[in-house]
């Protein structure tokens, strides 16, 4: 049978063991100091108060008139053993000059040589010692007797050290109970305190945070998705490096404690981290990408940041608008075998009523006017991405009531674009315009939408549409190419969209974009892309 390890103590657990251990050694080292300065105290206290105890006796008069009896005795040991009663020492011994006692509180002590040094006070000093004498060992003072000039004998007056003891133990008693007091109240707000830390660490130890943090770190720079932590005050607390690379942030930039709006990024994806409100899966657009940003607040009683995750989708933005267009064409395939089949039952109509002439009058004129419109169109646009796109469109536009033609002027040959600028770019810029044309022009009077493709110098592309429909307010030329805006109604996801992905392809190339009244009604998008073979340039900030 395995026998379970105990598991390591938390890291609070440890503190407080910790905190414990050093208050009770700090207030234990404290107590021990100081009982030994006090002891030391007591002794020094009880040597001043031997001293003037002992010269209070050596200057009394009757002191010096009892000296000179011949039995001072007599006199001076009642008069001895009323200071120690009434001056809280343990002794007064008068003796004469040879040390020979004239008084003690033990009476038989009268007569014998006093135990103790008397040398400095014959010469005429009061000094004090500790000195084991009849009584145990004590703190003493001893002084002269003066009569006039002479010495006439000398006064001792002490202290036991177990007195002095007893008073410092008393004093100890009262330091330990202080101590005690201070004591558990630090032990008291050390467990308050780590009680606060259990909680925030969730109870684990040093070597379990250690290896969250590892894990933690790992995940963090596993994950392709970009990840980003902000504070309460909005500043960047985390960044992986998927974030950075999806925000166009450099990988050597230090940008942890910066606040989010420094990072440069466009203004409505700046507003939507700095938003207290969660967003979910909105779209927004940078330079050069297409990300899905969700937010979500972390809270804990209050404001304490959001955590913001980051997805690429900038080549499913771009596979979702061909497969737009593929499912255009399809519808308008199916139109056109529709009207197809009709045309061919007309024919074999006219064929059964014996009308063959007319029936090949009419299939003529059919393909004719269908190779008429492929002609038209790649004779101006001999480019085969974009006239295929063109074909398309001009039958998607005539299935909902809209003429799609190709302008006179136009003329794109084939092997002009550079490498720098991929026809799926190209796709992108005048599909979305095609498609906005068509919108706006759509359910007018005589709906068109008029394209123009060429290069008007050997450097630059133009690509001009123009529609028939309401044109656009001038307070808006700004506004129509920002993520969102639109005049249609709400639909299911995705409106608002085309025009910043035109701006965004435009903007990361260099190009130019705008927008001006066509005349007498409608809108003119206008592009303008440079040919020359260079690096892509980065522009600033994608759909305003």
């Amino acid at each position: 049978m395995r026998i379970p390890l105990p598991r390591p103590r938390s890291l609070a657990g440890q503190l407080f063991a910790m905190q414990a251990v050093l208050i009770t050694v700090v207030v234990a080292g404290y107590a021990l100091f100081t009982y030994v300065g006090d002891r030391s105290q007591a002794e020094e206290a009880a040597g001043r108060q031997a001293t003037a105890v002992a010269r209070s006796v050596a200057d009394s008069p009757s002191v010096r008139e009892a000296v000179r009896t011949p039995d001072p005795s007599a006199r001076l040991q009642p008069y001895a053993l009323a200071v120690v009663r009434d001056t809280d020492v343990d002794f007064v011994t008068i003796m004469d000059t040879r040390g020979i006692r004239w008084t003690h509180p033990d009476p038989d002590q009268i007569g014998l040589v006093f135990q103790g040094h008397t040398a400095p006070a014959l010469r005429g000093r009061t000094f004090s010692e500790t000195y084991t004498g009849t009584l145990g060992p004590s703190v003493r003072a001893v002084t002269p007797i003066r009569d006039g000039d002479r010495i006439v004998g000398l006064v001792s007056a002490g202290i036991r050290v177990e007195e002095i003891s007893q008073r410092a133990r008393g004093q100890l008693t009262a330091l330990l109970s202080v101590a005690s007091g201070a004591l558990g109240l630090g032990a008291i707000g050390t467990y308050v305190i780590n009680a606060r830390l259990r909680r925030h660490t969730h109870g684990m130890n040093a070597t379990e945070l250690s290896h969250m943090h590892d894990y933690h770190q790992a995940a963090l720079h596993a994950v392709r998705e970009g990840l980003l932590m902000l504070d309460g005050q909005y500043r960047v607390a985390l960044i992986n490096d998927g974030g950075r690379e999806l925000l166009g942030v450099d990988q050597e930039e230090d940008v942890v404690g910066r606040p989010v709006a420094e990072l440069g990024l466009p203004a409505p994806l700046t507003g939507a981290l700095l938003a207290s409100e969660p967003r979910v899966d909105e779209v927004h657009l940078t330079a050069d990408r297409v990300l899905v940003v969700n937010t979500s607040p972390v809270t804990g009683g209050q404001r304490r940041g959001s955590v913001v995750t980051l997805r690429d989708v900038t080549e499913l933005q771009s596979l979702m608008g061909e497969l737009d267009s593929e499912r255009g064409f399809t519808q308008a395939l199916r139109s056109q075998a529709h009207e197809a089949a009709n045309r061919l039952h007309t024919v074999v109509s006219l064929i059964e009523l014996g009308r063959a002439e007319e029936a090949v009058d009419f299939a003529t004129a059919e393909l004719e006017l269908a190779q008429a419109l492929t002609d038209q169109v790649v004779a101006a646009v001999s480019e085969p991405v974009l006239a295929a796109l063109l074909l398309g469109k001009t039958a998607q536009a005539n299935e909902r009531g809209v003429e799609l033609v190709v302008s006179d002027d136009s003329r794109l040959d084939d092997g002009l674009l550079p490498d720098t600028l991929p026809a799926r770019d190209l796709v992108t810029i005048l599909g979305n315009l095609i498609d906005n044309a068509v919108d706006a022009a759509q359910g007018g009077v005589r709906p068109r939408v008029t394209v123009t493709a060429l290069t008007e110098s050997p450097s630059e592309l133009v690509l001009r549409v123009s529609d028939t429909g309401p044109g656009v307010d001038p307070d808006h030329t700004e506004a129509v190419f920002r993520r969102g805006f639109t005049t249609k109604p709400s639909g299911p996801g995705g409106r608002g969209l085309g025009l910043a992905l035109v701006r965004q392809a435009v903007t990361r190339h260099g190009g130019h974009l705008s927008v001006a009244s066509a005349d007498g009604s409608g809108a003119v998008f206008e592009v303008r892309l440079p040919l020359r073979e260079a690096a892509v340039v980065q522009g600033p900030g994608g759909a305003g």
